[in-house]
């Protein structure tokens, strides 16, 4: 089938993932693969290879680990099987996702220790300084680069050095920003960052993948706590087996990722990616702001991934026809998730570009029954 007879989808995706593919994504599911075929392992092979370039990371030091299920199995399988039983770890949160990530150590009766910052607020690096030299049993600190629940973005360049200077593992958990926002993984020294398939390098739902420094991994052996999400064990497998993973493969979805990585590429990579990306939030923004629309946060904090924007001043808006008029125009936005204020998110990444902002705002304009 030509790409050009494929359907186009009803609406655009403007949420934070899953998001809008390419038809060339969509297009590369449509063959069968067969875990044990070794053009199919090859494959895995060239992915785990060409994220640890995506992240500009040296292969004699690091490795990639793809692992079946949402980006948070993929979160617990690094939680769960890096912390040693005589671990603590330490999670900076500002929102529902570095809230899950402490919930998981919990579940997991990991030794945890909660920093959290309000929904609307960074992370603090001088506060975990603070903390670590308050508490020397802490030998992990764990991290959300980009908070979905806001947009927001936190500084894990000042995040790493304090948690590097104190001689730390660091975990970052880059699910909504890996591929779409430069991140020098080596050069902070980050030791496990977690990111999903249908985030910012625009595949679809189905594995996440772990990038981490190949020595520290190593320690790992027999630490997990969790078959199925052990990530020595996975990691093991795919060294070992030729990029063979111990359960059954995602495959069609494996093959829309590798299909998204040559797209990406042939963008200009992760920084011609991040230049659309913070185009379409530039002009998401200016457009909804000439309308009325306020953003929950300041621009010092906002990502180009998601943006919050508060519910406007009046008491026939509801968010439910709101959202029913857009997707009806062929947009499908976001509710809000904070509790402080009654906000709803629009997501800027994707197979999205400035001129979809712009029909955005135009459907935003034409329904604004209230």
């Amino acid at each position: 089938m030509k790409l050009t007879q494929l359907p186009d989808n009803p609406y655009l995706l403007l949420t934070p993932g899953p998001l809008s593919t390419s038809k060339g994504v969509k297009a590369a599911m449509l063959r069968d693969w067969c875990t044990w075929d070794n053009e199919y392992n090859d494959l895995v092979q060239v992915i785990r290879r060409k994220l640890i370039g995506l992240a500009g990371a040296n292969h004699d030091d690091y490795t990639a680990v793809l692992m079946q299920g949402s980006g948070s199995f993929s979160v617990e399988s690094v939680v769960g099987s890096v912390v040693p039983a005589d671990g603590k770890l330490v999670v900076l949160t500002n929102g529902a996702y570095g809230n899950r990530l402490a919930q998981m150590a919990q579940v997991l009766k990991i030794d945890t220790q909660v920093l959290d910052f309000g929904e609307v607020s960074p992370a603090e690096a001088g506060k975990l300084r603070e903390t670590l030299e308050n508490d020397p049993q802490i030998t992990h600190v764990a991290v959300v680069h980009c908070e979905t629940t806001t947009g927001m973005l936190n500084p894990i360049e000042e995040v790493a050095k304090v948690a590097k200077e104190s001689g730390k593992l660091l975990i970052v958990d880059a699910m909504s920003s890996f591929g779409g926002i430069a991140i020098d993984v080596a050069g902070l020294g980050i030791d496990f960052l977690i990111s999903s398939a249908n985030k910012c390098i625009q595949g679809v739902p189905g594995f996440g993948f772990i990038l981490a420094k190949t020595e520290e991994l190593k320690k790992c052996k027999g630490q997990a706590r969790s078959l199925s999400l052990d990530l020595y064990d996975q990691w093991e497998t795919m060294e070992k087996h030729n990029g063979k993973w111990r359960y059954t493969s995602p495959t069609h979805v494996v093959r829309a990722f590798y299909q998204a990585l040559v797209e990406l590429e042939e963008e200009g990579g992760v920084e011609k990616r991040q230049v659309r990306y913070r185009e379409n939030q530039r002009t998401l923004v200016e457009g909804m702001e000439r309308l009325g629309f306020s953003t929950l946060l300041t621009r010092e904090w906002q990502s180009p991934i998601i943006t919050s924007f508060y519910f406007p001043d009046s008491p026939a808006f509801t968010f439910a026809a709101f959202y029913e008029r857009l997707k009806k125009e062929g947009f499908v936005i976001y509710p809000g998730k904070i509790s402080v204020a009654d906000t709803f998110r629009i997501g800027n990444i994707g197979e999205v570009y400035p001129h979809d902002m712009k029909r955005l705002v135009q459907a935003v304009e034409q329904n604004m029954f209230w």
